[in-house]
């Protein structure tokens, strides 16, 4: 496993040289109050990633913050991983800034587990001049688990354990530390006396294959130092293309929620025609202030890839489940998207609408998102778009 070290605050440090060694928090734009990730030098002084910008400067009164520069990481990121494609081609993306490499096919060429990873981080700072962590093991997690202790110690390190020794490694950690065991895992593990990893083999697997299917078959093993996932260099199909947007808290003007519905309908729609795919079900949703989230899946007579269509599903959703309350947050969610464009007899796409969005496809293809949009969009949010936690440099991911 190679992970980057703080790896948007790296980026920014890297291209404004004044700010290295300097502690600086990464928020959405310069309005953001958010700290998407910060740097080692403002981790030093307990900032942490999601704290807010005023509890931080109670912290760390000199901390600079930075506007996120989404794009320049897609960039970065797209290099880290074609380098390491250069020294092994058994490689899964894992997100922006991680991933995998089954390196049992090219140790005849470059050595040893320990030597490669070597080679990897030595290239990666060559190409991008930035530094990163490395983990070695047998298996995924466990890999993971040994770049996070590597991270523990300082950045720019290596941890190796080796797959005899991953058992007694994990043995006392708990198991919430484990990469995809959360909360709610968490909780399940706990009500049945698992806290740590090691006491995971005293439950049987039968218990977690019937809660969660093999996914839970599969953490039964992590525990213990032997997840049996390989590293998977394809991209899965997508089960779902979503957008949403943080909006100014206590928000109960119509207009501006209907404006900001409109956003995230055609960021959707345009993400569905770049990749062939169209969508009948539509997961809408407002986060208010202080009732939780307002929500529904709307379903079109078809399957579609427009957002004027999908914008009026918005608009059905306002009408029937929003009734005044402060809004604080949108979510717009393309379900079980699909190629299969299944022709219904009595409901045909509208051609013409088909030509616009081709024509607009091009333009902003080629000059950005939604240079040419809806009129509706004009006074849409200034915040930029952040990059996708699962972003990959190839294939439906590849979003910001």
């Amino acid at each position: 496993m190679v992970d980057m070290d703080a790896f948007f605050a790296s980026v920014e440090q890297h291209d404004h040289p004044g700010w290295r060694d300097r502690p600086i928090a990464i928020t959405n734009g310069r309005r953001g109050t958010c700290i998407i990730t910060c740097s080692y030098e403002a981790r030093a002084c307990g900032v942490k990633t999601g704290m807010r910008l005023p509890q931080a400067y109670q912290l760390c009164p000199q901390l600079l913050q930075v506007p996120a520069t989404p794009l320049r990481y897609a960039e970065i990121s797209t290099t880290i991983m074609a380098t390491l494609a250069t020294i092994c081609p058994d490689i899964e993306v894992f997100s922006v800034d991680e991933a995998f490499l089954d390196v049992s096919c090219c140790q005849l060429l470059h050595g040893s587990p320990a030597r490669i990873a070597k080679m990897a981080r030595e290239r990666i700072l060559e190409a991008t001049g930035l530094t990163c962590s490395a983990g070695v093991s047998g298996d995924k997690t466990t890999a993971k688990y040994a770049a996070k202790l590597s991270k523990l110690s300082k950045p720019d390190g290596l941890k190796v354990i080796p797959p005899w020794e991953s058992r007694a490694v994990l043995q006392d950690v708990p198991v919430t530390e484990l990469c995809g065991i959360a909360r709610g895992v968490g909780n399940f593990l706990a009500r049945h006396g698992v806290y740590r990893c090691g006491q995971m083999q005293h439950l049987p697997i039968s218990v977690l294959g019937q809660r969660f299917g093999n996914p839970g078959r599969r953490i039964w093993y992590m525990a213990q130092g032997l997840d049996p996932d390989p590293v998977q260099s394809a991209v899965a199909p997508p089960k779902s293309i979503g957008h949403g947007k943080v909006m100014p808290p206590n928000t109960t003007r119509i207009e501006v929620i209907k404006t900001y519905l409109w956003h995230m309908a055609h960021k959707v729609a345009q993400r569905l025609r770049r990749h062939d795919l169209c969508a009948s079900r539509f997961y809408i949703a407002l986060r208010t202030q202080y009732q939780g989230w307002l929500k529904t899946v709307e379903t079109t007579a078809i399957a579609c890839d427009d957002g004027q269509q999908i914008g009026r599903l918005c608009e059905r959703f306002l009408q029937h489940y929003w009734h005044g309350q402060g809004v604080c947050q949108v979510q717009l969610t393309a379900l079980d998207p699909h190629c299969d464009r299944q022709i219904d007899l009595f409901q045909q796409p509208n051609p013409h609408r088909i030509a616009v969005n081709q024509v607009m496809d091009r333009i902003n293809n080629r000059f950005g998102s939604l240079t040419l949009a809806s009129a509706r969009l004009l006074r849409r949010s200034d915040m930029p778009d952040v990059i996708a936690p699962s972003w990959r440099p190839e294939g439906h991911r590849k979003t910001v």
